[in-house]
């Protein structure tokens, strides 16, 4: 493998720095993501410089005890182990993404040919009040902090201005949603947080989701 890496170039080890970077620090890589000036999905240089280096990349990883895997169907390639320190979720955080996991679930039922989901801040909103899990509408600032840390992390894309925050603001929920989440009691963990909202418990659950790498 050493050999492998000294045969490339020196703009191709420079690709290989930047895409170990940026997978440490998002922990995921989208095949395509959602460009703003054209207004479609367009292939991401990342994703493709991380495929056509992947067995080096899964040898790399797998010394520091970290997995790189990579789903072909989802167009996901992401870091997974013990070894990874992901950013604790705010409470906030934690519920718009099981919310979203939702979501994306039962849109990608309805219209399985497309890999992401577009949806709005009032869908969120009103599928998380009907678990009773929100103390009542978010104000904009906590929304704007919440919807800024699931685009860090690629969980979602703001189609819209993020200063014109309003109910009607679209998302699109990328397949990352999966790797986040991959067990089927979300149901369950929203259940949990209601009973945090009723009796005023806020630890219930902070086993459940540590942080976005595991």
């Amino acid at each position: 493998m050493i050999e492998y890496y000294e045969q490339l170039s020196q703009e191709e080890k420079e690709e290989i720095t930047e895409v170990v970077q940026t997978l440490y620090r998002q922990t995921f890589l989208l095949e395509r993501k959602f460009d703003k000036r054209s207004g479609r999905m367009q292939y991401t240089k990342e994703y493709r410089i991380c495929s056509k280096h992947l067995e080096f990349l899964k040898y790399y990883f797998t010394i520091a005890g970290i997995q790189l895997k990579e789903n072909v169907h989802m167009g996901v390639i992401y870091i997974q182990g013990e070894m990874l320190w992901g950013e604790k979720l705010p409470r906030l955080a934690t519920i718009y993404l099981l919310v979203l996991k939702l979501i994306y679930d039962e849109q990608m039922q309805a219209v399985s040919s497309s890999s992401h989901v577009v949806t709005t801040l009032g869908a969120i909103n009103q599928k998380a009040g009907e678990f009773r899990v929100l103390r009542g509408i978010p104000s904009p600032t906590e929304m704007r902090r919440t919807i800024a840390l699931l685009k860090k992390y690629q969980i979602i894309e703001p189609l819209d201005i993020l200063e014109e925050l309003n109910e009607e603001t679209r998302l699109v929920i990328y397949p990352c949603i999966h790797a986040v989440l991959m067990a089927d009691d979300i149901r369950e963990l929203l259940a949990t947080f209601s009973e945090e909202e009723q009796n005023g418990d806020e630890t219930a659950v902070q086993s459940a989701i540590e942080d976005m790498s595991e």
